[in-house]
């Protein structure tokens, strides 16, 4: 999977910003920490939801299981403004 052409970041010094191009479908802003931030940069190239969780781990320091949560929700709140291509 990977992030979609229509959508750009931008990371400001507290949050993390997802912002659809006029093609996109969705129109909106989507607003997020950098946890978040961490997720869409490793989303720019293609990769898989494991890939991802595990590239976190090596990042961050969180209890068992967190991790794996924090990225399957962002992945599917993604996946709902179509901004993940398969």
């Amino acid at each position: 999977m990977k992030l979609k052409k229509e959508f750009i970041t931008h990371e400001t010094q507290d949050e993390s910003l997802l912002i659809p191009t006029g093609s996109a479908a969705f129109s909106g802003l989507i607003k997020g920490n950098k946890t978040l931030g961490a997720i869409l940069e490793l989303l720019k190239e293609d990769t898989t939801e494991e890939e991802v969780v595990a590239a976190m781990k090596e990042r961050f320091d969180a209890p068992d299981g967190v991790i794996e949560k924090d990225v399957r929700y962002a992945i599917e709140k993604l996946c709902e403004v179509d901004a993940l291509e398969e």
